[in-house]
């Protein structure tokens, strides 16, 4: 029997916090996610980053709760994701966020899902290892 699952993209991640504003800072106002949603009664708010979600659940919520204690720095549940970015100078993008204080590793060939690319990596407020890579428009 062929697999009917055909993976297409990246629908969303969920990250739990303890630190909203921060993670709401970090998402919103430095990578440029907008709030597409926000449902206060059960602690989420989904943030639209390109054709993917990512979901913030605060730790104290009904969906919070769920998941157990809030996210420790002694282990993670995520080793890390990566957010498809349009393209970019490299330099102009280390200065934007060194401005943010945002500490960067360095650009690194890396593969993905486009194959291989030159990608950084990032933290946001709750340690979970952010990586960006610019999106490569197709040959035709």
């Amino acid at each position: 029997m062929e697999n009917p699952i055909k993976i297409v993209a990246l629908d969303h991640v969920v990250l739990r916090t303890s630190q909203l504003d921060k993670m709401l800072q970090f998402y919103r106002d430095i990578l440029g996610c907008s709030i597409e949603r926000e449902k206060q009664e059960l602690g989420l708010t989904q943030l639209r980053a390109g054709n993917a979600l990512i979901d913030i659940v605060t730790v104290e919520s009904e969906l919070g709760k769920l998941g157990g204690k809030a996210p420790q720095q002694n282990g993670r549940n995520l080793d890390h994701f990566c957010l498809q970015v349009s393209a970019f100078d490299e330099p102009q993008l280390i200065a934007y966020l060194e401005k943010y204080q945002i500490k960067t590793s360095e650009f690194a060939e890396r593969y993905g899902a486009q194959g291989y690319g030159r990608s950084l990596y990032i933290e946001d407020p709750e340690g979970n290892v952010v990586e960006l890579k610019p999106f490569v428009e197709p040959i035709k």
